[in-house]
């Protein structure tokens, strides 16, 4: 049996470097990009979304900011307890489930409830980058790791 060895083009200390000064390798920037189906009629347009394959060091150095973003938003309590969406361990469903069970406690308590339904199904796809590390800034996240 033959062993195999991975060679990594880039070790900790320049990754490091890397993360110290900002610096993105030209390879790093480069994507294949590629319109992956949704839902809905394939001849629309708006039923695709793209995604875009990158360099693995990238994806590696992207994970280990997303670990730095993550330590500071539980650290700093930043998304609040009825934040369900792209939260660890949360859901649609945990979030249907917490509203439910909030919505029939009222109607036991004999309290009037209405409700509204908003579809944001395409939202996050017009939101702007200058409002969102704005907002990222105010909660407390560094400029180091913002720029």
């Amino acid at each position: 049996m033959s062993t195999q060895t991975l060679e990594v083009p880039y070790n900790d200390v320049q990754m490091h470097r890397l993360w110290r000064t900002r610096e993105v390798p030209e390879d790093w920037r480069k994507a294949n990009v590629t319109p992956v189906f949704k839902k809905g009629k394939k001849e629309d347009q708006g039923n695709y979304r793209p995604v875009s394959l990158t360099s693995m060091l990238g994806n590696i150095m992207e994970q280990l900011i997303l670990g730095v973003i993550n330590k500071h938003v539980e650290e700093k309590k930043v998304i609040g307890s009825g934040q369900h969406g792209f939260t660890k361990g949360k859901s649609c469903l945990t979030n249907l489930i917490a509203f439910y069970d909030g919505m029939t406690g009222w109607v036991d308590e004999g309290r009037a409830v209405d409700v509204v339904y908003l579809d944001f199904n395409k939202a996050f796809d017009a939101v702007s980058y200058n409002i969102l590390t704005g907002k990222l800034r105010k909660r407390g996240l560094d400029e180091w790791t913002m720029d």
